[in-house]
């Protein structure tokens, strides 16, 4: 049986925490501020650039009437170097390629904007595993709004029960509002216990994937 899987990006399928990193950063010295430790700015990412931003300055004490500026002054810096340390999960690009020979249609919707993404993807050698690519600036709203999910679903020619993979907290929530069953890799941004998070499955190993889609289509079908 094959499915149509929806994957998040960052956390889940690419660690792109150092370059988010390196970006928030830069415009934190920019700014004339200090930068923070990576460990903190993990704590900020999930709902999107703006998000971000947004808690970083609270976490700075910045004036909000500087949040459209600052943000697309991060954005800035991060597409002027959005892959440069940023990494493939081990397992990833193998799996991915296991669900498609298992003719399974897959997307991506991710909060990072949709431009960034699409050169994450590219620079990773990704982008041909999927069917299409919904940004965080595609609509007018964006995850954990499950129109969002539902969109990207939509997006590609869909079959099969519908699947949504992702690490975080906002996926989780995304997956449950669109009462779509969800994967939840335990390696990525998450700040919760596992258990307290809405998921069909977790897994640590992205080489476990193929078997568990296979094994939760059959409980499906």
């Amino acid at each position: 049986m094959s499915a149509t899987i929806m994957f998040d990006l960052d956390g889940t399928l690419v660690d792109s925490l150092p370059d988010i990193t390196a970006a928030a950063n830069a415009m934190l010295r920019d700014t004339g501020v200090s930068p923070l430790p990576q460990d903190t700015i993990k704590q900020f990412v999930g709902n999107g650039l703006p998000k971000l931003v947004e808690r970083m300055m609270f976490h700075c004490d910045l004036p909000m009437d500087r949040h459209a500026e600052l943000s697309e002054l991060t954005l800035t810096h991060y597409n002027a170097a959005s892959s440069d340390k940023t990494v493939v999960y081990p397992g990833v690009a193998e799996a991915l390629e296991q669900l498609r020979q298992m003719g399974c249609v897959l997307g991506v919707c991710t909060n990072k904007p949709k431009a960034p993404a699409d050169h994450v993807l590219k620079s990773m050698g990704l982008t041909h595993h999927f069917d299409a690519t919904l940004g965080g600036d595609s609509l007018a709203t964006r995850k954990p709004d499950p129109a969002h999910l539902e969109a990207s679903f939509n997006a590609v020619a869909a079959i099969g029960p519908r699947l949504f993979v992702g690490d975080s907290e906002v996926d989780a929530e995304t997956a449950e509002r669109a009462q779509v069953p969800f994967l939840l890799f335990t390696e990525g941004y998450r700040k919760s216990p596992v258990s307290e998070l809405y998921h069909t499955r977790n897994f640590a190993d992205w080489h476990e994937v193929p078997a568990l889609v296979s094994e939760l289509l059959g409980e499906l079908g």
